[in-house]
């Protein structure tokens, strides 16, 4: 078991994930796809609680809801939907006694009500907490978020330039990536935070999110702490 005196030397300022393979987890031990959601929340979770020890880490985004995910069957995207109203609702009072800021990212507006107060409720409660800025990406899309600031910036009549795009990013104020986590084998983006992923270190794991835990996690922070980041540099 990995523990807080072996960390790495190097630590990652803002690391992100794409939770992927809840329901090939549910699948391949015969149970309902939901459940495979149900775990992925649990581990979300606890993933969360782990990052909020480590020094160094400040900001940890996570890839929940993607625009494209309004295509699946109705009866998923409610339970999904469920799943993200009682983790808020269960666990609002730990992120304020625990510091954490929580941010919503993404158009949150296609919501159903109850799933958009309490995305609006926790973000308020917490918006001046000063430790882990969790970022939850929900009905988020990488080039939608593009196309949204630069919209923002068409509105205040400002220029479109690489510093004012950064900074008008459904992620902002948060620095570019510098990890990014993919669980279940699969290795692309899939149109997640890619104006924020233009130099960031890129780790894919055949584990499925729901068995992602602490000790999977330190694996991806030992293996990030050996990259030589040049950024387009010799």
């Amino acid at each position: 078991m990995f523990g807080r005196k072996k960390l790495p030397s190097i630590i990652p300022t803002h690391i992100a994930f794409i939770m992927d393979g809840n329901r090939r987890w549910a699948t391949e031990r015969g149970l309902n796809k939901m459940l495979g959601h149900k775990k992925g929340g649990i581990a979300l979770k606890n993933i969360i609680n782990s990052l909020n020890k480590i020094d160094g880490i400040k900001y940890a985004s996570f890839f929940a809801f993607s625009t494209e995910n309004w295509s699946r069957e109705q009866s998923e995207i409610d339970y999904i939907f469920e799943i993200a109203y009682d983790l808020l609702k269960e666990n609002h009072d730990l992120f304020k006694e625990k510091n954490i800021k929580f941010v919503s990212m993404g158009d949150i507006f296609k919501f159903p009500e109850n799933l958009r107060n309490i995305l609006i409720q926790v973000m308020d409660e917490t918006k001046n907490n000063t430790g882990l800025v969790v970022n939850l990406a929900m009905n988020y899309g990488g080039r939608d978020d593009i196309v949204h600031a630069v919209n923002t910036l068409i509105q205040k009549g400002e220029k479109v330039t690489i510093e004012s795009l950064g900074q008008n990013l459904y992620s902002a104020p948060a620095p570019d990536i510098d990890l990014m986590v993919r669980t279940s084998g699969e290795m692309r983006l899939s149109n997640f935070m890619l104006y924020q992923l233009a130099y960031s270190e890129l780790y894919f794991t055949k584990t499925y999110w729901p068995d992602f835990d602490e000790k999977e996690l330190y694996k991806a922070l030992f293996e990030f702490s050996k990259r030589n980041r040049r950024f387009g540099g010799k």
